[in-house]
């Protein structure tokens, strides 16, 4: 097991490494993180949809909901939410502002594709229908519900729900085996669905899957549009990730382990020195 002192540790090294990826690379990793959460979705909607009582449906979702995080982490991906404690490689100055904030934006439009990949097939392929159309009705409601909430609840949830979600791919860093890694990052993301917090990637699927779910079979859906979609439901929720993630987790996390731990500082920039020798040779 990993201490917190080497999982801080490896987090800036992580955080060193993904920044470098190419745009590519960050896109095409960041569709397969949206898709992944996308089937974690569709895969909890399914599971909660004939449910009665709304306290054991949403609590059957939220046990199945975190397959999508188990995805992301083992099958090898790359999730906005997560990224969020690159910060941690910026505290360390070993990545810079802009370098971080490119990784976000180009894994974000890549989780952005992957999720809204999903919930088009999804809808198009006719899933909605299983079970007499309760589906459908479930999908539909899981969106409305997203739109109702105000700017500020929006923002809350999203700050509630990237703390558990950081703590999620911190605590499985402390597993060095597959089976840890998924029990560690369970309990968190099963926390957040059960309490209804919420995730920005997520949120791209249920809200467009919702959106195209009305569209298709003709079912009303008021309120719920591509504007209340963008402007109350990803724009607050995506800004409350940032900062439950990056300023509350990514930073608290820096100050209580790397702050003054200044002797870690050479280990990157010795192993940068190595690649750029075996380059020359």
């Amino acid at each position: 097991m990993n201490s917190p002192l080497e999982i801080a540790r490896g987090f800036v090294e992580i955080g060193y490494h993904k920044v470098r990826l190419s745009v590519w690379k960050m896109l095409i990793l960041g569709f397969f993180a949206g898709a992944f959460i996308g089937f974690a979705g569709i895969a909890a909607t399914t599971a909660a949809s004939t449910i009665d009582n709304a306290s054991v449906g949403r609590l059957l979702g939220a046990c199945v909901f975190p397959a999508g995080m188990s995805m992301v982490l083992v099958a090898g991906s790359e999730l906005f939410t997560g990224n969020n404690l690159i910060i941690i490689s910026v505290l360390q100055k070993k990545v810079t502002v802009l370098q971080m904030l490119k990784n976000w934006f180009f894994v974000f439009i890549g989780n952005f594709v992957g999720a809204a990949f999903v919930a088009v097939l999804v809808v198009y392929g006719h899933v909605p229908d299983l079970i007499n159309h309760h589906l459908a009705d479930k999908i539909i409601a899981n969106g409305m519900v997203r739109v109702s909430q105000t700017f500020t609840e929006a923002l809350i949830r999203g700050i509630l729900c990237n703390i558990l979600v950081c703590i999620a791919v911190w605590a499985s860093f402390a597993s060095k085996t597959v089976s840890g890694k998924i029990l560690m990052s369970f309990w968190p993301v099963m926390i957040f669905v059960l309490c209804g917090f919420e995730h920005s990637i997520a949120d791209v699927y249920f809200e467009i899957s919702a959106i195209l779910t009305a569209d298709e079979y003709h079912l009303a859906a008021e309120g719920l549009t591509w504007g209340s979609f963008l402007l109350k439901n990803l724009l607050p929720v995506t800004l409350g990730n940032i900062i439950g993630g990056a300023g509350i987790v990514g930073v608290g996390y820096w100050l209580v382990y790397l702050r003054h731990t200044p002797h870690f500082a050479m280990s990157i920039e010795a192993e940068q020195q190595e690649l750029d020798i075996a380059e020359e040779y």
